[in-house]
């Protein structure tokens, strides 16, 4: 057995049963064990930031890592966009970069690069393995590391020498600690702010998950606190039944609308709130003058085990939760785009158990409401900003739960950094409907223009912003990437093709020209 195979049987091992893969020369004999191992599905990306994305996705889905498979240092880089976003969403990603071999590296060749200086930036855990008898046990390490709470990036460096070099056998991957829970004058003290008036419980992670957000309800209904989601939130159970939360606004004077008057809050699972972006004369910090903040819980803490102490010391858990959503669907809409319109469309349309992904940008920051009575779904945000989240992300939901419609809207800017993941959808024949929001324009900096002061742009920066002359096709290029798609041009049209959508299984996409 080499040092590749090894690798490969201890993932299996550990539970890392998918890889996201684009290998090159240095990782032949990781491909090669593939064919000897038993276990793991290898799924090819185009791009390796479809890889990294997919890989994002996978485990918001799953809540196990998936890993990559990247070549090289240049591989690494171009996955490093959504690594980025991963690492904010707490994704568990592990990462195999296969490097030159050991003794090859001093000459310099074109591809050799600082890979775990590459790495650094984007991952929690960063280790080359030195030889082919450490492979195996490097490896478990990795997986270790990615479980930790509430995921992490483990990059493995896999030198070519060490991959074919002769290994002992598998690893056993070591036991990963638990997330630390508050301590009970933690728990009091949350309790306390709680109870006094203009109080405000901010959650985030897996507090957004449906027991967490029961849990949220009840401390709501006991205590009359405001419930608030954070602005980025890698994952919400949402729909009828359950509690609905609002994210935070990502525009400042909204933002500090939702939070006017809160003096206490409290801190479950999320960071306190600040704004996105630095603007002359705006503030960072969102919060109220005069607002106390206290953590329950870190991002990195169990925010379920918090809630569950928190409601305990309450006496909360017999109540009803406030707020729980009733099913509940607008009627289908009609006529000339709106932004209402097309949140109306989706929440008429998306079936039992669907998963949005949502890279909509600007255009779908107001379609919570028209969803919130629709069937049991989950949303997936983009946690780190790096636009090219969308597609990727749904490839890798898509994988984890095949029995699942996954819906993927993107703005047609953030469509173009990884369109390759339609090819990938339509060679795993995921079931992925693709909404592409396209209104030829990076439309969220028309309005950032203004926000940073950098008003009355002239043509020349016009020209920047816009994504015209020539204008994408994107039904053509889905097309010659193996997806079927449509266009819409109204609201009438597009509900016709999502229904149309819903009702098939594989990949779909639809081209909303705004």
């Amino acid at each position: 057995m080499n040092g590749a195979e090894s690798l490969v049987r201890t993932l299996v091992k550990g539970g890392v049963e998918v890889c996201f893969a684009n290998p090159g020369t240095s990782e032949m004999h990781f491909v090669g064990a593939l064919d000897r191992v038993e276990g793991m599905r290898c799924v090819l990306g185009l791009f390796e930031g479809v890889c990294s994305g997919a890989a994002d996705g996978y485990y918001r889905m799953t809540d196990k890592p998936a890993s990559t498979l990247l070549h090289l240092g240049p591989g690494l880089a171009n996955a490093a966009a959504n690594l980025h976003n991963a690492k904010k969403a707490g994704s568990g990603v592990v990462n195999i970069v296969g490097e030159h071999a050991l003794y090859h590296i001093k000459y310099d060749t074109p591809l050799t690069a600082d890979i775990e200086g590459i790495a650094r930036p984007f991952s929690h855990w960063v280790k080359t393995s030195p030889t082919s008898k450490t492979v195996a046990s490097d490896g478990a390490l990795a997986i270790q590391a990615a479980r930790v709470a509430p995921g992490q990036i483990a990059t493995l460096i896999l030198p070519a020498d060490t991959a074919w070099g002769e290994a002992d056998g598998m690893a056993e991957t070591p036991a990963t600690a638990a997330p630390d829970k508050p301590t009970s004058d933690t728990v009091v003290a949350a309790a306390k702010a709680l109870k006094m008036p203009n109080a405000m419980l901010f959650i985030g992670g897996r507090a957004l998950r449906a027991r967490g957000l029961e849990l949220a309800g009840k401390i709501s209904a006991k205590t009359g606190c405001k419930v608030q989601g954070a602005g980025g939130t890698a994952r919400i159970e949402r729909g009828a039944g359950r509690v609905p939360v609002l994210r935070l606004h990502f525009v400042i004077e909204a933002a500090q609308a939702q939070l006017k008057g809160t003096q206490q809050m409290v801190l479950c699972g999320a960071k306190a709130p600040f704004a996105f972006f630095a603007y002359p004369g705006k503030p960072s910090v969102l919060t109220p003058d005069g607002c106390e903040t206290m953590t329950l819980c870190p991002v990195e803490g169990d925010p379920l085990a918090s809630l569950e102490a928190l409601a305990m010391e309450l006496d909360a858990m017999n109540e009803k939760p406030a707020g729980v959503a009733q099913p509940h669907r607008p009627d289908r809409p009609t006529g000339k785009f709106t932004l209402d319109g097309l949140g109306q469309a989706l929440g008429a349309t998306m079936p039992e158990g669907a998963i949005v992904v949502d890279e909509s940008v600007t255009t779908g920051r107001g379609f919570f409401p028209f969803s919130a009575g629709a069937p049991p779904h989950d949303w997936l945000n983009n946690m780190g900003g790096s636009i090219g989240f969308g597609g990727p992300v749904a490839v890798g939901a898509a994988v984890a739960c095949p029995d699942r419609k996954v819906i993927c809207m993107i703005g047609d800017g953030s469509a173009m950094y990884t369109i390759q993941s339609l090819w990938t959808m339509a060679r795993e024949n995921l079931d992925v409907c693709v909404m592409i929001f396209s209104n030829r324009s990076y439309n969220i900096l028309y309005s950032q223009l203004a926000d940073v002061g950098a008003a009355n742009p002239g043509p020349r920066a016009i020209d920047i912003l816009t994504l015209d002359r020539p204008t994408l096709q994107f039904t053509d290029l889905a097309k010659g990437m193996g997806v079927p798609g449509g266009k819409a041009t109204n609201l009438e049209e597009l509900t016709k093709q999502l229904t149309y959508a819903m009702s098939q299984k594989g990949p779909y996409l639809i081209d909303v020209i705004m």
